[in-house]
């Protein structure tokens, strides 16, 4: 009888549901759904992204064409990193539904973090290769964090080593964007206007304030500057705006005082073409550097998926 694992991940702004074949370690469906955010906001309060995964839920869950009597097991993104007091409402709608059925199928229940999720997601097909000194690189609209990452026998330890002490990567993305009048969120739009205009103006990039844990509010008004300026057209300052975050994410990497020999670069952010390849290239010689699909990179249930299976792997394979 064929096995699967349901994996839930209700983040801040997009519902999630994935099965993964627990024999045959690949994934056979991923439903996403990215919440609404009204024309002119810069986010959702949690109450309202609250409502719109209990919403979205229910929808995806009836597009699985699978028979849910296998899911043997449940498996959760229960909150954004795996620390103690790590808190938001969203994760809490994955989590009852995921109790719930967990209960009706009488399967096996687990927990991971956000974050486990995207290193994981990162790391599907390369799990079995890659050594314990690890960078994981986590850019998204709430999170720029730089962190040591570890196998542990369920999940992955993180400790943090670098990132930035105000806004994040994302949240400057999309203040910008919205000042220049895309829709939230702004990342893939402002990339796609990229696509369709090439006329790009060379705009000098101001300096990197900080060393592992830099300063990006200042970035803010600069570029909130230029696009009032009417200095520069919209697509070289996107465009400027991208490369500085590029290049503030191989800054920081110089700046890390310890020994990894992997590089693992996900969260929205990293699906941004522009920063991938920019990174890529400069990295490349001298580790390992994994970029996720653009679609795993961004929020889904696919790393939650397949935990229990790495976990599995490293319990029962790697470590005897």
């Amino acid at each position: 009888m064929k096995e699967y694992i349901l994996g839930i991940d209700t983040s801040a702004y997009t519902t999630s549901i994935a099965l993964a074949n627990l024999n045959e370690n690949e994934i056979i469906a991923d439903k996403r759904r990215v919440l609404t955010v009204p024309k002119g906001q810069k986010g959702l309060r949690q109450q309202d992204a609250v409502f719109q995964h209990l919403k979205n839920f229910h929808d995806l869950y009836d597009e699985l064409e699978t028979d849910l009597k296998n899911i043997s097991v449940v498996s959760v993104s229960s909150m954004p990193r795996n620390v103690e007091g790590s808190y938001m409402p969203v994760f809490i709608v994955g989590q009852n539904y995921g109790k719930a059925i967990a209960k009706t199928l009488n399967c096996k229940y687990l927990e991971y973090s956000h974050q486990e999720n995207h290193i994981a997601a990162s790391l599907i097909n390369e799990y079995k290769e890659i050594s314990d000194n690890i960078l994981g690189i986590h850019i998204s609209g709430g999170t720029t964090e730089f962190l040591n990452v570890k196998k542990a026998p369920k999940g992955y330890t993180t400790v943090i080593a670098g990132g930035s002490k105000d806004i994040t990567f994302g949240q400057l993305i999309d203040r910008i964007g919205t000042n220049m009048d895309f829709p939230f969120p702004c990342g893939m739009h402002m990339e796609k206007y990229l696509d369709n205009n090439q006329n790009f103006e060379n705009i000098k990039m101001p300096a990197i304030s900080g060393d592992t844990y830099i300063n990006l509010s200042g970035m803010e008004n600069h570029y909130y500057n230029l696009v009032l300026s009417n200095k520069f057209n919209k697509e070289s300052i996107i465009k400027s705006l991208f490369k500085y975050i590029a290049e503030c994410i191989i800054h920081i990497i110089n700046n890390i005082n310890c020994n990894f020999e992997t590089v693992i670069i996900a969260g929205g952010v990293a699906s941004n073409s522009i920063i991938r390849n920019l990174v890529f290239e400069k990295l490349k010689d001298k580790y390992k550097v994994i970029l996720p699909t653009k679609e795993n990179s961004s929020d889904s249930a696919v790393g939650v998926s397949m935990l229990p299976i790495i976990d599995r792997w490293y319990n029962e394979i790697k470590t005897n």
